[in-house]
């Protein structure tokens, strides 16, 4: 049991949580990438990203790398929330809002080439202790594009344009 749920059903919640938290972050990427902003998919995907942080501690007795994980998501969604919400992501608060989302996405996914490589049987069997080449590729790469995605929607996002044109027409 965890907090008076069946620990399968818990289980099943929190996974439910994390998929809406990365489709709605790949939306709120895409998005970025195309120089829009979206309050609505930014606030589901922060909240449900909180969530899935604040649910995954509850897994981990004691403290261990997984919860590191979840400490680093909750700093760095600190961080995207203070820029949308208190700075209404003006000067540089733009380019912190983009690359704390991105990094918050970019854990989630991390997690996510975990959780495969630990339960799907294929990935599994390529790196079955998490050290092999195949497991260090695919994290490898997920970086890289992470890095890349976050560099170009930090260059294109600038909702303040976008308001701007709104008002102007």
């Amino acid at each position: 049991m965890i907090i008076g749920l069946p620990t399968p059903l818990f289980t099943h919640l929190h996974v439910l949580i994390s998929l809406i938290g990365l489709f709605t972050g790949f939306v709120l990427l895409y998005l970025m990438l195309k120089g829009k902003h979206a309050r609505g998919w930014a606030s589901v995907f922060l909240v449900t990203t909180i969530a899935t942080s604040i649910t995954g501690f509850m897994f981990n007795i004691p403290f261990g790398p997984p919860d590191v994980i979840g400490v680093i998501s909750l700093v760095v969604l600190l961080v995207a929330l203070v820029a949308l919400y208190r700075f209404q992501l003006r000067g540089r608060w733009r380019w912190i809002y983009v690359a704390s989302a991105a990094t918050a996405l970019y854990l989630n996914v991390f997690v996510g080439v975990v959780q495969a490589f630990q339960k799907v049987t294929f990935f599994h069997s390529l790196a079955p202790t998490q050290a092999e080449p195949p497991f260090a590729i695919a994290q490898g790469i997920v970086l890289v594009g992470f890095i890349a995605l976050g560099i170009v929607a930090a260059r294109r996002f600038h909702p303040m344009l976008q308001t701007a044109r709104f008002a102007g027409q």
